[in-house]
């Protein structure tokens, strides 16, 4: 049985992720494979290096930083977030990402992201951290409209994962990962509206493929809930989700929404940790971390 664990994008939101992931490794909660989308994937990365609290951490320091993401960035670069700021100088000089730990973790760490000719997702996996790497991380989260699609290693273009999987626990249980957490940062019973659909046609049209996708975006987002929703009650996905939803803005960089955000994914973690320990079947205590 291989366990897994399925990341929702979100932009900011993903602050409630980064809680839920420090209080499981805080525990030594350890699973077979990863996969991300978007946030998820940028953020997620950091479970396989193991370094809890380094997503709360840059993202308080660096939110105001104008090379970090914001009005700026998008301006002078055609980019929202800084590529190479948010993406390579952080990473490897301000705020350094544990490369040997992430190497050296067995746990499998997939990316999602969308090639812009085809609208169709493509999953990387993604053993070892070097340039080419970094930019499929990016390209995870290159949101559509506000970001230059990113060239990856391969030569394809690339968007955003959750343009076409958002939550990709289908695809996850396809390569044999049958027991799954799946963190969403949308509260459970949410459903995505229609958006309109001649903004991303206008935004996109140099990517038609892609714009048709965002205009069905809601279609498929809300098929996948359905499909997580009947993977619940058949008892092979636990799902830890916002009780309400978040204070926080997808490019929202308040530092006192950040912190409240980031608080309630650890609750949540917390609340959950009596399930987590019976579904996943592990051995730990539930008042003590492994961590700090």
């Amino acid at each position: 049985m291989k366990k897994g664990l399925v990341l929702e994008g979100g932009a900011m939101r993903g602050l409630f992720t980064a809680g839920v992931m420090d209080v499981m490794m805080e525990h030594g909660i350890e699973f077979d494979g990863l996969i991300g989308v978007s946030a998820g994937s940028s953020f997620g990365c950091n479970y396989k290096s193991r370094q809890p609290g380094r997503v709360l951490r840059y993202n308080l320091k660096y939110c105001k930083d104008p090379r970090y993401m914001g009005l700026r960035s998008l301006v002078t670069t055609g980019d929202l977030v800084g590529a190479e700021f948010a993406y390579h100088t952080l990473p490897l000089e301000l705020d350094i990402f544990d490369v040997e730990a992430y190497e050296s973790n067995p746990m499998e760490f997939y990316s999602v992201s969308t090639d812009v000719l085809t609208a169709e997702p493509v999953y990387k996996r993604i053993d070892k951290i070097d340039h080419a790497a970094l930019e499929w991380l990016r390209a995870s989260a290159s949101m559509p409209g506000v970001t230059r699609p990113v060239r990856v290693d391969d030569g394809r273009l690339m968007l955003d994962g959750g343009i076409t999987d958002s939550i990709p626990l289908k695809y996850f249980r396809s390569i044999g990962y049958d027991r799954n957490i799946v963190v969403l940062t949308q509260p459970l019973g949410y459903r995505k509206s229609p958006a309109p659909a001649w903004l991303f046609r206008l935004l996109l049209r140099k990517y038609p493929a892609v714009a048709e996708a965002m205009a069905h975006r809601h279609e498929m987002y809300n098929a996948q809930l359905d499909y997580l929703s009947r993977q619940a009650a058949e008892g092979s996905t636990l799902v830890i989700a916002p009780e309400r939803p978040l204070p926080i803005g997808r490019v929202d960089t308040d530092r006192t929404k950040m912190r409240d955000t980031y608080a309630r994914g650890r609750a949540a973690a917390l609340a959950s940790l009596p399930r987590l320990k019976d579904f996943l079947d592990l051995d730990f205590d539930l008042n003590a971390a492994k961590f700090g």
